[in-house]
């Protein structure tokens, strides 16, 4: 009692939470504040959770988010029926109508209570206590700080089930530790999927035990002059389970029957005229492919499915299928056929660019929409077939695209995307002919023909990811960009905190100091501060994925 006494005069004491409880990215679904139930946070305080292991799981990573700043030890309890008790409850419920991701977290004088059906759950409402908290809770080292909780009650649940982003590690590779830094970045913001583009004609980064050389000889190279690389079969574990403790699915891309030149030079009994070109580490598209005639190819794509299948515990697999151009499109159509027929005999789902619309339709095959204009007649008679949709405008989602003009990385083909333009769009409403429950969701690539680093991959998703992050979340009733870029606004001092690098922008309201921006590696012979060699006059600039500026 004496030290509930104690819990109770400090909070008094305390001044108000320097966070409103609304104060979240993405928005939530439902908020109640209550200004008389502030929470602090004190150093005897302990995580009490539901004894079931995943949820015990999530109480730990609970505890490692607060222990380095606070310095309080916090420990976790896992008991039958958990209450907050002057600390922090997370409690698995069998409230139906909180489905497979959402939660219920109550603030209060007395403690903190989550609410949820899963672990998932419970780990996105971590992730909103996480931003209630001081900007200071990401340091690393303790800090002199009063850890106060705006009181309330906030109900939340996603709007689509899938909600990710893209990285390209074949342009440039990334080691693991850089991948794991990435997903840590999708988790904060409630992400559940992580696309890895694992092949492309400068590099092939997974390791094949049946097809040796792809990692060894068409893993070795990358753009320009860069180092090159590969995923041993234990790297790739350790991404998925990562992942996986995160509560993000991985969906590993091998990309066909295009992009496909680092395989060709490994083997090149798989080229058309079966002769092996040379390593590629420019930026071009569209001149590679598998031969679709040879049973050959398809030997080599069922077997590296297989071995990718056998090792990622999600259910789709990503064929790609964009830019081949060189391929008639009826052959294309085939061989597109053909390989969603190998996904399915592997128990997984197909998705695919969507340029791979046209080929018949496959149970559960889902079409990712890379393009412009927002009127796609093919894709939309696909959905018709049965389809379904993963969004991904080049126009609003690709961050790859330069903030501004003197944005010193990426590109323009698509134009220039800041926070407003990445924000300012309807994924139920952006296709035309596309109804409404035909999306599943939205996905944020980011190619790497000019990112080199993990700070400039930082960089060209913060603060844009938050965005498309707010669109697969947030009900369509909260969207509101004068409160989104306020509250945006206030993770810059956490990301500072955190080491994270990003982009200042000036559409926000920023309260924290201004980062450097990254600088490249080097410069090209021609002094333009992208690294990859300068397109040749009379080509179109490059595009990624999909046919040509204008062939959307």
């Amino acid at each position: 009692m004496a030290r509930a006494a104690e819990r109770k005069a400090a909070a008094l004491l305390a001044p108000p939470a320097p966070a409103r409880l609304g104060d979240v990215v993405p928005a939530p679904e439902r908020v109640e504040p209550d200004a008389s139930g502030d929470y602090l946070l004190s150093v005897d305080a302990v995580i009490r959770v539901s004894a079931d292991p995943a949820a015990v799981a999530v109480a730990g990573q609970l505890a490692a988010l607060l222990r380095p700043a606070t310095g309080y030890p916090l420990p976790v309890a896992d008991t039958t029926a958990p209450v907050p008790a002057g600390g922090i409850a997370l409690v698995l419920t069998d409230e139906v109508a909180l489905g497979a991701e959402g939660y219920r977290l109550d603030i209060g004088t007395d403690g903190v209570r989550i609410a949820a059906g899963t672990a998932a759950g419970l780990f996105h409402g971590v992730q909103t206590l996480r931003q209630l908290l001081p900007a200071a809770v990401e340091s690393a080292t303790p800090v002199t700080e009063r850890w106060v909780l705006p009181g309330g009650s906030i109900l939340d649940r996603p709007r689509y089930p899938h909600r990710g982003a893209m990285l390209d590690v074949a342009r440039h590779f990334f080691g693991v530790t850089d991948v794991l830094r990435v997903i840590d970045h999708l988790a904060r913001y409630k992400l559940n999927r992580l696309h890895l583009h694992l092949t492309d004609d400068q590099g092939w980064r997974i390791a094949i035990d049946s097809w040796p050389r792809l990692a060894t000889v068409g893993g070795a190279g990358a753009v320009g002059d860069a180092p090159g690389g590969y995923y041993t079969r234990a790297d790739y574990r350790r991404i998925m389970a990562y992942a996986a403790d995160r509560h993000i699915t991985v969906i590993p891309e091998i990309d066909l029957p295009g992009h496909t030149n680092a395989a060709l030079t490994a083997y090149g009994e798989l080229a058309p005229d079966r002769v092996a070109p040379p390593p590629y580490t420019g930026t071009e598209v569209g001149f590679s492919y598998v031969d679709p005639a040879s049973e050959r190819t398809y030997d080599f794509v069922a077997d590296v499915l297989g071995e990718i299948a056998a090792l990622t515990p999600g259910r789709w697999l990503h064929i790609g299928g964009d830019e081949a151009f060189k391929v008639p499109a009826e052959v294309y159509a085939g061989f597109v056929d053909r390989t969603q027929r190998i996904v399915a005999g592997l128990g997984r789902d197909v998705i695919g660019w969507h340029q791979i619309a046209p080929a018949s339709h496959c149970d559960g095959r889902i079409l990712q929409w890379w393009g412009t204009t927002g009127d796609d007649p093919v894709t939309a008679e696909a959905v018709r077939r049965g389809a379904r949709l993963i969004l991904s405008p080049g126009n609003h989602a690709y961050l790859d695209m330069k903030y501004a003009p003197d944005t010193p990385i990426g590109h323009d083909w698509a134009g220039l995307i800041d926070v407003r333009r990445a924000y300012d769009w309807d994924p139920a409403t952006h296709l035309v002919g596309v109804p409404a429950e035909a999306v599943l969701g939205v996905e944020a690539p980011l190619w790497t023909e000019s990112v080199t680093t993990l700070a400039e991959i930082e960089y060209m998703l913060l603060p844009r990811l938050p965005a498309i992050a707010e669109l697969g979340w947030s009900p369509r009733s909260t969207h509101d960009w004068d409160s989104f870029r306020r509250r945006l606004a206030q993770h810059g001092p956490r990301w500072a905190t955190a080491g994270i690098a990003y982009h200042r922008s000036p559409e926000l309201p920023w309260s924290a100091p201004a980062m450097p921006v990254p600088a490249p590696r080097r410069p090209s012979p021609s002094g333009d501060p992208l690294e990859h060699p300068p397109v040749s006059p009379s080509s179109d600039p490059p595009v990624r994925p999909g046919t040509a500026p204008g062939q959307e």
